[in-house]
């Protein structure tokens, strides 16, 4: 009786145990996932232009407000008249700091600045043309211009922007496809190539190989995704980066085919293991009724065991691509980190994991930049979790007919 009990009691402490660690374990990543999409949601409530800065005009210009593309475009001097964004067709006059320093001398400006606000003023309200960048301390109660409102950052500007410049003064661009389809083209070239490497492997230690052959080379497979993708990285960029370059004749190596090429391997293991096990569940009875029917052993693979194993494939695949999506050091130095739209595979890109990795160290904790990198993060959470709910969909065992 007291065995029983003792018993008892240890089973109910181990069920409590395995109950409160997956309890805490599911409240974690929920904090986790609030956590990311707050910071991130923070970013549409932030103005583009840096922070303690203001973008002035003229009292005369008639324009309202301006986009942070058309502020940055202004700046870079591919607009130069008012009309082009929809004011008067006069020439416009960029104002930085430096430009009114270089209009005044320093007793005009004051030793201590003291003068600088009226200087400002001043060359603002004799330029008709004018878009002064300063600092907002600058402005005082007789200030002769007019101060542009702050322009938010909207989702179909960060989802549709084609541009990525978070460093980027006056406007900073947040446009995130680049960065979305940079991470589409390498994952799909990616799958697209490991696919018939890790299928023909699975196939041929699911039905070819021995049994000896099959204890060796399944735990080697294994091994593969235990290796740091440092390594992966190291080994893309000495080997696959020149070879590349060689082939194609290109000025770098760095393109998007190298990060497919190196996460294709990165994602065999997963591929193979996942595809492997899938078919050593085909019943034995359902492959000797095709081999006894006249099928030969290649027709009984191809119209048998793939058939059955086909769910378990599908989620190899979609779990090797989900391995491709979320890899970040390795893409990281074979990509070239080149933050536009890809049309080829020759082409450098940039990645959501890269981007993540490269800024986030860099970027002011609050910053504008800071929680568009924590967008990027949910963008990137959105994608794994589809990707692992479809997994999971997928992945059920056949019925037999």
């Amino acid at each position: 009786m007291f065995n029983k009990k003792r018993n008892r009691f240890g089973e109910t402490l181990i069920e409590w145990t395995l109950r409160l660690s997956g309890g805490t374990t599911t409240l974690v990543i929920v904090l986790i996932s609030i956590f990311l999409f707050t910071e991130g949601w923070g970013l549409f409530k932030s103005s583009t232009v840096e922070k303690g800065y203001v973008l002035c005009v003229n009292r005369s210009n008639k324009i309202q407000n301006l986009t942070p593309k058309q502020v940055k475009e202004i700046f870079d001097g591919n607009i130069t008249s008012w009309k082009q964004v929809g004011g008067d067709d006069i020439p416009i006059e960029p104002l930085r700091m430096d430009d009114i320093a270089s209009q005044y001398t320093e007793e005009e400006i004051g030793a201590n600045f003291e003068h600088l606000p009226q200087k400002l003023s001043e060359a603002i309200a004799a330029k008709p043309g004018a878009l002064a960048f300063f600092p907002e301390q600058f402005i005082n109660i007789n200030f002769q211009g007019r101060v542009l409102p702050a322009e938010t950052i909207t989702l179909k500007e960060y989802f549709g922007g084609k541009e990525w410049f978070p460093t980027a003064t006056p406007a900073a661009q947040f446009g995130v496809l680049p960065l979305i389809l940079g991470t589409l083209w390498v994952s799909i070239a990616a799958i697209l190539i490991a696919l018939p490497f890790g299928m023909a492997v699975a196939i041929y230690l699911a039905e070819i190989a021995s049994n000896r052959v099959r204890k060796i080379l399944k735990p080697l497979i294994e091994l593969l995704a235990g290796i740091p993708s440092v390594v992966y990285g190291f080994f893309g960029l000495i080997v696959i980066v020149p070879l590349i370059r060689s082939i194609f004749h290109l000025p770098v190596g760095e393109t998007a085919l190298a990060g497919a090429i190196v996460l294709a391997i990165m994602a065999l293991p997963t591929i193979i293991t996942v595809a492997e096990d899938a078919m050593r569940t085909t019943p034995l009875a359902m492959k000797e009724s095709s081999l006894a029917l006249g099928a030969t052993h290649w027709q009984t693979i191809y119209r048998v065991v793939i058939p059955y194993a086909s769910s378990g494939i599908m989620a190899a695949i979609v779990l090797g691509i989900g391995r491709a999506i979320g890899e970040t050091m390795a893409v990281l130095m074979v990509t070239g980190n080149a933050a536009v739209i890809p049309h080829s595979l020759t082409e450098p890109v940039r990645t959501i994991p890269a981007t993540i990795a490269a800024e986030l160290g860099e970027s002011a904790m609050g910053s504008v930049q800071y929680q568009a990198l924590f967008m990027l993060g949910a963008i990137l959470f959105v994608l794994t979790l589809g990707i692992s709910i479809w997994a999971e969909i997928i992945r059920k065992e056949p019925k037999v007919q």
